[in-house]
């Protein structure tokens, strides 16, 4: 079974349901497009993420895609630990149909404090729900060790392999990467390798990934790493096939690493897995 770890879904930009941003992302992807994409290369489920670029805190859409497709994706939406009502909005998206996580930004917009109190009330608001926790840290490694060392009952998932990945990507891509190995010695942590293939200086298959992602799976163990696309925040470069044709191709994994990676790993973190019978007839259709 395979699950990627990180997609997004959304309508064209409209007076009904307007962008807050303006992104190089395609017009459109509704979760049927989505879908079409996954089904195309054998993907069999993923995890929704709401794509706060375009609808802020508002995850209306996923919600609604979540319930349509409900063997194929589970939901995580951003949350804000600025709202004094944050932890009555963690309950209530644990009782969204679909939910699995939430997700949280590390950045000077919003608090890089490791003893922020609003980020703390989240923290444990997730590990009260059993919900993980997203971490999008934007290759700021150091403060998510903090925040993750600070609350060992939470689960996290630590988004884009915790590398800076915004466009155009940097000429030393893995300058972190020795953060992210450190990351790695949380056990209560796992690591999404989604947008991986952007960070390379070659074109499709994008070879030169798989010496830093080997440092990954060996400081992490490959049980934690979830691979995944982050498709469509990387369509400008990457295809959804180019994006994951790599990882099904590769001779530097095993069939039991490609099986964690691509698939196990993810239904782990999360406690769900799509439906095999609906991704089936979907591609047979």
């Amino acid at each position: 079974m395979i699950i990627d770890s990180q997609v997004h879904a959304y309508e064209a930009n409209t007076s009904q349901r307007p962008w807050r941003n303006d992104p190089d992302w395609p017009p459109h992807v509704t979760g049927a497009e989505m879908l079409a994409a996954m089904d195309d290369v054998g993907v069999d489920g993923a995890i929704l993420v709401s794509p706060f670029i375009l609808y802020g805190y508002d995850a209306g859409y996923a919600v609604e895609i979540g319930a349509e497709f409900p063997d194929r994706f589970a939901l995580v939406k951003m949350i804000d630990s600025a709202d004094p009502a944050v932890e009555d909005d963690i309950a209530l998206w644990k009782e969204t149909p679909g939910t699995v996580g939430i997700r949280v930004r590390i950045d000077d917009r919003v608090s890089t404090r490791p003893d922020d109190p609003g980020v703390a009330a989240a923290m444990r608001a997730a590990a009260r729900h059993d919900l993980a926790v997203n971490v999008l840290c934007g290759g700021r490694v150091d403060d998510a060790i903090a925040l993750v060392d600070r609350h060992p009952e939470t689960r996290f998932v630590i988004d884009h392999l915790g590398i800076d990945q915004h466009f155009p990507v940097s000429a030393t891509p893995w300058r972190q990467l020795d953060g992210v190995l450190e990351l790695g010695r949380r056990v209560n942590a796992m690591i999404k390798v989604s947008g991986a293939c952007v960070l390379s200086k070659h074109p499709f298959p994008y070879p030169d990934i798989w010496g830093p992602l080997g440092r990954v799976f060996d400081a992490w163990g490959v049980e934690r790493c979830l691979w995944g696309t982050d498709w469509t925040r990387t369509a400008k470069n990457v295809s959804y096939a180019q994006a994951t044709i790599p990882f099904l191709l590769t001779d530097r994994l095993t069939e039991d690493e490609r099986a964690k990676l691509m698939g196990g790993a993810c239904a782990a973190a999360y406690g769900w897995a799509p439906s095999p019978a609906s991704s089936e007839r979907a591609r047979s259709r």
